[in-house]
């Protein structure tokens, strides 16, 4: 089973991105996807966990991911060492900075190119970047799942967002 650990702030679409990558990935035959978020008191800005786990057989386990192949960093403000623990085994931490990182750290810079996209947050640019980095999911797919779940006047946007993205984070 792959899992992915989403980190962000209430208001910048952490479980939005959460739920369309598991989507996308369930567009494959006998592919299976559960999405989930974790928070407190529903606030924005307040920190906010989201989970996706992916398998090729149904995913019966509905708690909370204990160890990830990749965490998803929406906000550097939430980036800490300790993450590193909640790593498997040649896991990867993406995070949206401009700073370079250490070890198992990919930086990428999803606020610039949400700003260029004008888009107001990074979910699905930081999603692109996910999927350039690992190939779990393809764009088609999440283009479709898109398609699929976001209104008509964001739809375009977005879809360019996860190219765009993709396309700079697999030189990562």
């Amino acid at each position: 089973m792959t899992e992915i650990l989403w980190l962000g702030r209430g208001g910048q679409g952490a479980f939005t991105a959460a739920k369309i990558l598991g989507a996308a990935y369930a567009l494959n035959a006998g592919c299976h996807a559960l999405a989930f978020p974790s928070f407190g008191p529903e606030r924005r800005g307040a920190p906010v966990r989201a989970f996706t786990k992916l398998d090729h057989k149904p995913i019966s386990d509905r708690s909370e991911t204990e160890k990830a192949d990749y965490i998803i960093i929406l906000d550097d403000t939430l980036y800490s060492e300790n993450l590193k623990n909640l790593l498997k085994s040649g896991g990867k931490i993406l995070v949206n900075t401009r700073q370079a990182q250490a070890e198992q750290i990919l930086p990428f810079d999803g606020d610039s190119l949400a700003k260029e996209l004008r888009l107001p947050v990074v979910n699905t640019v930081m999603m692109g970047a996910l999927a350039g980095v690992s190939g779990i999911v393809s764009i088609e797919n999440l283009h479709q799942a898109i398609q699929n779940y976001m209104p008509e006047k964001i739809r375009e946007k977005n879809k360019s967002a996860v190219q765009k993205a993709a396309e700079e984070a697999a030189a990562l």
